[in-house]
């Protein structure tokens, strides 16, 4: 990540906490909870991976393109229950975005101009839906009462803490705040 090496640092630690917590979710959820615990976790996985301040040991040169393909397809796989369920499109928009960001940012390593390169007007549209979201998120009432099993041997045994819908609403806030950043720094 372009920008200040303790912010990335802080970034990434972050995003790969949430995406730890996002595996863990995906353990414990339903069945048809999981692909959306998976995109996410897969998400945070590359917001860590891309947050990584650069001169770190870390995702190299050749890296955006990867993330480019990975976050393609993911975005592909998104999009195909769209059509028939109109699911998953902040997993659609959050692909995008990170195909974006590392297009954005492999341009930039490879000018060599030091500072990630990107379209303002898409910078500022992906700025606004992230911020726009974070605050539906962060403002939005918590379902009273849900979760599962309680307790210090329930809470492991059946997965209750991992299976709160709270859990999953704040995981994705976090990495909007993450988005956020990034594309701050992009």
């Amino acid at each position: 990540m372009h920008g200040p090496p303790l912010a990335g640092l802080l970034l990434t630690a972050l995003c790969a906490g949430v995406a730890g917590l996002c595996l863990l979710r995906m353990r414990a959820v339903a069945a048809e909870e999981r692909r959306g615990a998976a995109g996410d976790a897969l998400m945070g996985l590359g917001m860590a991976a891309m947050a990584l301040p650069a001169g770190l040991p870390g995702p190299a040169a050749w890296t955006a393109g990867a993330f480019a393909v990975v976050f393609g397809a993911a975005f592909v796989r998104a999009v195909l229950p769209l059509r028939a369920a109109g699911h998953h499109l902040h997993h659609a928009i959050g692909a995008l975005a990170m195909v974006y960001m590392a297009v954005a940012m492999g341009a930039a390593d490879h000018g060599g101009h030091g500072a990630a390169a990107g379209l303002p007007a898409v910078t500022a549209a992906l700025l606004a839906y992230y911020v726009l979201y974070v605050l539906y998120g962060g403002l939005r009432p918590v379902a009273a009462g849900a979760g599962g099993p309680r307790g210090p041997a329930g809470a492991w045994a059946g997965g209750g803490w991992a299976v709160r819908p709270e859990l999953a609403g704040a995981c994705r806030v976090c990495m909007g705040v993450g988005m956020v950043a990034m594309l701050l720094a992009l």
